[in-house]
């Protein structure tokens, strides 16, 4: 098993930054893919960006330009920095982690955490 911690969230104005992290404790060696998802009111949950150990990168096209995910692996944690903020980034992000290759067996997923932007 896998627990995942997150924090960082909060609120901010339209155009600032936020940086949200998620550590995972437990059996880590089985995940070899960490990322974001997030999901607004009344609407699905969607991926924000996800990082494999190696280090390679995806982005929705809706963050390109403006999140950075990066990772520790020496720490189990992964970093969402969030610059220029929309309105509509508002939502509850959620810390994934899972094995791209098993990801039946290997998938879990943190608490979330609240993000605010004001207009």
């Amino acid at each position: 098993q896998v627990q995942l911690v997150e924090s960082g969230g909060g609120l901010v104005q339209a155009g600032g930054s936020l940086r949200i992290s998620c550590a995972a404790s437990g059996s880590a060696s089985s995940i070899n893919v960490m990322g974001w998802y997030r999901q607004a009111p009344g609407k699905q949950r969607e991926l924000v960006a996800h990082i494999f150990s190696g280090g390679s990168t995806n982005y929705a096209d809706s963050v390109k330009g403006r999140f950075t995910i990066s990772r520790d692996n020496a720490k189990n944690t992964v970093y969402l920095q969030m610059n220029s903020l929309k309105p509509e980034d508002t939502a509850v992000y959620y810390c994934n982690a899972r094995n791209h290759y098993y990801p039946d067996l290997y998938n879990y997923w943190g608490q979330g955490t609240q993000v605010t932007v004001s207009s």
